[in-house]
C-alpha cells in the first residue's frame, strides 16, 4: 500500500447495507484525500445466444433477455448515482469518485479479489445485503473475502456504524502493530478517538493451575509491565501520524473468558463504530490475536465496521 495515497475499492450492489457501507466510507474519508472506486459486478448474457434469434422461438426469449438487461443497466446506474451522491454529501469531491462496472468472470468474490490487487488501500464491503442485482448477495461472499484478501486490508461494514471512535486490538505481535500503523496512515490528522485494547485470558487458564491471591497479583503485575512499552509504542505511532495525544487511550482487560467476545462487547458498550485488528498475531504477552480470533470478531460484530489489517 502506498502510504501517501488512499485508494478505496468499495463494492456496491444497491442493497440497504451496501449503501450504509458507502455512508460509512464517506464519514471516514470526509477529511482525507482519497480516491473511491465504486465496484459493481454484472452478469451479461453470452452474445452467442443472440445468434439463435433467427428462430421465432428464440426471438421471443432474446427480447425478454434484452429487456432484463436494460432493467439491470438502469438499476446499475441508479446504484452508482446514489452511492456517488452519498459520498459527495459527505464531502468527497466528485472527481475523486470513479465507477468500475465489471462483467463477472470468476464470481463476485473472485472478481473483487482480482481487482483488489491494483494498489488499493482497502476493500470495503457491506456485511450482508439483499441486492437489487441478480446473483449479487454480499452475505454469501463475506467469508470468501476475509479468507482470500490477505494482501490488502478489508473493511467489513455491518449496521450503520459511526466511525468517530476506533477500538484497536493490541498485543506484542507484528500483525497487531501493523493494525496500529494502518489506523494512523488512514486516519491521522482527523478528529477521531482511538482506544488501544489489550485483553488477557483468565490467569488460571494461562497457567493451567490454581493460583493463590499473591501468585495471581504477581502474574498480573508482570502482564502489565510487559504490555506497558507496547502501549507506549503504539500510542507514539498514532500521535506521530497526527492523532491528538488526549484522543489516544489504552485499556487492559484481564481474566477474560473469550478474547473475541470481549473485544466485541467492549466495542458495543463503548459505542465504538470501528474495530481494527491484525489478521494474525503471535503474541509475546500470552497470545491475544490469532487468525481464528480476528475471524470470530468479524462474525460477532454485526453492527460495527471491522478492519482486518494484513
Amino acid at each position: 500500500m502506498n502510504p501517501t495515497r488512499k485508494k478505496i475499492l468499495l463494492a456496491v450492489d444497491g442493497s440497504g447495507q451496501s449503501l450504509d457501507a458507502v455512508r460509512y466510507v464517506g464519514k471516514v474519508l470526509a477529511s482525507q484525500k482519497a480516491e473511491v472506486v465504486l465496484f459493481i459486478v454484472i452478469r451479461k448474457i453470452d452474445e452467442a445466444f443472440y445468434d439463435m434469434g433467427i428462430d421465432p422461438f428464440y426471438s421471443e426469449r432474446i427480447a425478454s433477455i434484452r429487456a432484463w438487461e436494460r432493467e439491470q443497466n438502469e438499476i446499475i446506474q441508479e446504484v452508482i448515482n446514489r452511492a456517488t451522491q452519498i459520498l459527495m454529501e459527505s464531502g468527497i469531491a466528485r472527481e475523486s469518485v470513479t465507477e468500475n462496472i465489471h462483467q463477472r468472470k470468476t464470481g463476485v468474490a473472485g472478481d473483487i479479489v482480482i481487482e483488489s490487487k491494483n494498489d488499493y488501500s482497502a476493500v470495503v464491503v457491506g456485511r450482508t445485503g439483499l441486492s437489487k442485482l441478480k446473483d449479487f448477495v454480499f452475505g454469501s461472499i463475506a467469508d470468501k473475502l476475509i479468507e482470500n484478501l490477505t494482501h490488502v486490508p478489508v473493511w467489513m461494514v455491518g449496521g450503520k456504524p459511526e466511525p468517530g471512535k476506533i477500538l484497536v486490538g493490541l498485543d506484542a505481535s507484528e500483525g497487531s502493530m501493523q493494525a496500529v500503523e494502518y489506523v494512523g496512515t488512514m486516519l491521522g490528522g482527523a478528529n477521531f478517538e482511538v482506544t488501544l485494547l489489550h485483553a488477557v485470558r483468565a490467569l488460571n487458564f494461562l497457567q493451567q493451575i490454581d493460583l493463590s491471591p499473591l501468585e495471581h497479583e504477581e502474574l498480573l503485575r508482570k502482564i502489565k509491565k510487559g504490555i506497558s512499552p507496547i502501549f507506549n509504542e503504539a500510542k507514539n505511532r498514532l500521535i506521530n501520524a497526527g492523532f491528538e495525544p488526549d484522543r489516544v487511550t489504552t485499556k487492559l482487560l484481564t481474566d477474560v473468558d473469550n478474547l473475541a467476545d470481549t473485544i466485541v462487547q467492549e466495542a458495543r458498550q463503548g459505542n465504538y463504530g470501528t474495530i481494527a485488528v491484525g489478521r494474525r498475531g503471535l503474541s509475546k504477552v500470552e497470545g491475544f490475536f490469532t487468525g481464528s480470533v480476528s475471524k470470530r470478531i468479524v462474525h460477532l460484530a454485526k453492527e460495527t465496521a471491522v478492519w482486518v489489517v494484513s
